[in-house]
């Protein structure tokens, strides 16, 4: 009897592009279930913008029904403060339809979610992107690097669920 599908949504959070990607595991290696983007498409505009990933990762939620989501922690520099302040703007309206649709979250960090993929923590873009490509069996890596990311940080959560909250840090 083999073990039951569990779906771990991973995001990738973003004001203009949020990406997301769903794996399957249970009876195996895990594999993609679905993957893509949330367009903000309204400019001039953060909250209208704050609505629609709101609504399309809800959308995403209802439609793909996972049993967690993995959510990218917020990065700052400190050239740059501003962006993180907006990027938690976007992390809290996704985090809010996960707490809506009764589904834990669980945050890693960028360089944790390198370093389970590729082994570095310090990996480009092109790196996570043929990693995924590699551990999902895909043809060809995933566009644009946002779904990539997405589906890294779903598998980390994969790799490291059923591990103590210290080693997941």
């Amino acid at each position: 009897m083999s073990a039951p599908d569990h779906r771990i949504l991973g995001i990738d959070p973003g004001l203009n592009i949020t990406g997301y990607g769903v794996v399957v595991t249970g009876g195996g290696a895990p594999r993609l279930y679905e993957a893509g983007v949330v367009r903000g498409k309204t400019r001039n505009s953060l909250t209208a913008r704050l609505i629609e990933i709101h609504r399309g990762v809800a959308d995403v939620i209802a439609a793909l029904r996972p049993a967690a989501m993995a959510l990218e922690e917020l990065y700052s520099h400190y050239q740059r403060p501003r962006t993180a302040i907006l990027m938690g703007h976007a992390r809290g309206v996704i985090c809010l339809a996960a707490a809506e649709a009764g589904i834990p979250v669980f945050p890693y960090s960028a360089t944790q979610v390198k370093r389970i993929l590729t082994g570095s923590g310090q990996a480009s873009k092109r790196q996570v992107q043929q990693a995924i490509r590699h551990e999902l069996g895909l043809r060809e890596v995933p566009e644009p690097p946002d779904v990539a990311d997405a589906l890294a940080i779903a598998l980390c959560h994969y790799y490291l669920k059923d591990k103590p909250s210290v080693l997941r840090k």
